[in-house]
C-alpha cells in the first residue's frame, strides 16, 4: 500500500466520466473562438491563440468515434502536452481532480463500448463514482496525426 497516488483530471464525454493524468494537462480553458482550417482531419477543429501560442484544437468526442455536439457553457478545452506537442482537447465538461490509487486500476478490457482500447490506459473502480475510464493522451493521436497537428500549429 506504499504506491503513490496518481492525480487525475476527471472530464465527461457523452455522460461518461473519463480520467487523464494531470501531469499531461497544462490548463483548463473555456471554449473560445476556433479558427477552422481546411483539409485537416475531421476531429481537428482548428486552432486558437492561447496566450501567444498557436494551439491545435481536437474534438475528443469525434476522435473517440462519438457524435459531435454543440458546445455548452460547460464545454471545456483541456490544454495538454501530447508527446511534446501542445494541443487542446474539447470535452463536454471538466469536473474534478482526484487522487487515484494504483490498487483500484485494472487493465483496459480489449473491447470497450465504442472506444478504441488503444486510447484506454485502464479502468479505475472507484467507490464513490463507479468505473472511470483512464485515457492515455499519448495514444489519442497516432504519429501521423501528431505530425498533422504539429504542421497546423507551425503554419
Amino acid at each position: 500500500m506504499n504506491e503513490t497516488m496518481t492525480k487525475t483530471i476527471i472530464f465527461k464525454l457523452k455522460n461518461q466520466e473519463y480520467g487523464a493524468n494531470i501531469d499531461q494537462i497544462l490548463s483548463i480553458e473555456k471554449l473560445d473562438e476556433i479558427v477552422s482550417l481546411p483539409q485537416t482531419s475531421d476531429f481537428i477543429k482548428g486552432i486558437i491563440n492561447l496566450r501567444g501560442d498557436v494551439t491545435p484544437i481536437i474534438d475528443l468526442r469525434t476522435r473517440l468515434g462519438m457524435e459531435e455536439i454543440e458546445a455548452t457553457e460547460h464545454t471545456r478545452v483541456l490544454i495538454a502536452k501530447v508527446l511534446e506537442v501542445q494541443v487542446g482537447l474539447i470535452v463536454d465538461e471538466a469536473t474534478d481532480v482526484i487522487d487515484i490509487s494504483p490498487d483500484v486500476i485494472d487493465d483496459a478490457p480489449e473491447l470497450i463500448r465504442g472506444v478504441d482500447h488503444r486510447y484506454i490506459k485502464g479502468v479505475a473502480k472507484l467507490e464513490d463514482r463507479g468505473m472511470l475510464l483512464l485515457l492515455d493522451l499519448n495514444h489519442v493521436l497516432s504519429v501521423d496525426e501528431l505530425d498533422e497537428v504539429q504542421q497546423v500549429a507551425e503554419e
